[in-house]
């Protein structure tokens, strides 16, 4: 299968608001509910209650709520938990290269001695309050669920929440050919101790990463099996940004038909 790092791919935050006037009506009417309602939007708890949010999910998914469940209509209010912050933080997604993920897979490019990215108390640094990071297409692979098939991630959206608990979004399954999306969840966790995630083995059997694919090995592709493994990735990469900055580019791609969908917005080449 074809990997692809070339340009920023659309993102699910296009997939989500597919114009700027859209994405600013969302967060503007969000903002305000949530002001009105004495609530932190930061608070992912309380911004999925808000009406406003509940509203724009009952116009986003075809046949409304009830017919998708409620922990899929929960995993989409958290993508636009996501968005929201996404949309407010005004950072640019980084688009992570093939070259830079499987140094990250291998520990390397991390920058050494993790108190070399830390913050003047001991913490690692991210590069934004909230973002998104693209990894290279069909190199990273997930079952959303047990039951359903493997799907190759795109990447994963970050924020830094209440008490610095970080969440992560990962999401997976955006192809041309097909509607929608896969979202999951990783489970929250204390960013101030990023650091020991850089070295910590998770898997008990077997590398971290390892790919679960059928013949997966053969083309060096890589597989989420626990969120210790996200989590691990998104530490390094962070400590690896710090190190090593991304490079800006400004301008969307103009592929050929053959190429994925470009992203329009401006981004960070890592």
């Amino acid at each position: 299968m074809a990997l692809h790092d070339a340009f920023l791919r659309r993102t699910p935050f296009e997939l989500a608001f597919p114009d700027a006037d859209a994405a600013a009506e969302f967060t503007s009417v969000v903002a305000s509910a949530a002001e009105g309602a004495g609530v932190d939007p930061v608070d992912r708890r309380a911004f999925v209650t808000l009406e406003a949010v509940g509203s724009f999910l009952r116009r986003i998914q075809p046949g409304g709520t009830e017919r998708v469940g409620p922990q899929a209509t929960y995993d989409y209010a958290l993508l636009l938990y996501h968005a929201f912050h996404f949309a407010r933080s005004g950072a640019r997604p980084l688009l992570v290269s093939e070259e830079t993920a499987r140094a990250l897979v291998e520990g390397e490019g991390v920058g050494g001695d993790p108190a070399d990215q830390a913050s003047g108390n001991g913490v690692l640094e991210v590069p934004a309050r909230a973002g998104y990071a693209q990894l290279p297409r069909n190199l990273f692979w997930i079952r959303p669920s047990p039951d359903e098939p493997a799907e190759a991630v795109d990447g994963f959206f970050w924020c830094l929440g209440e008490a610095d608990m970080l969440h992560v979004l990962l999401t997976a399954g955006l192809r041309d050919d097909r509607p929608g999306l896969a979202v999951v969840p990783v489970p929250e966790a204390p960013w101030a101790d990023a650091a020991d995630w850089l070295d910590t083995p998770i898997r008990s059997r077997g590398p971290d990463f390892a790919t679960t694919l059928p013949g997966g090995e053969l083309e060096e592709l890589y597989s989420f099996v626990a969120a210790g493994e996200v989590l691990k990735l998104v530490a390094r990469l962070f400590a690896h940004v710090r190190a090593e900055p991304g490079t800006p580019v400004d301008g969307p791609a103009r592929p050929d038909p053959s190429e994925p969908t470009p992203s329009t917005l401006p981004y960070e080449r890592i």
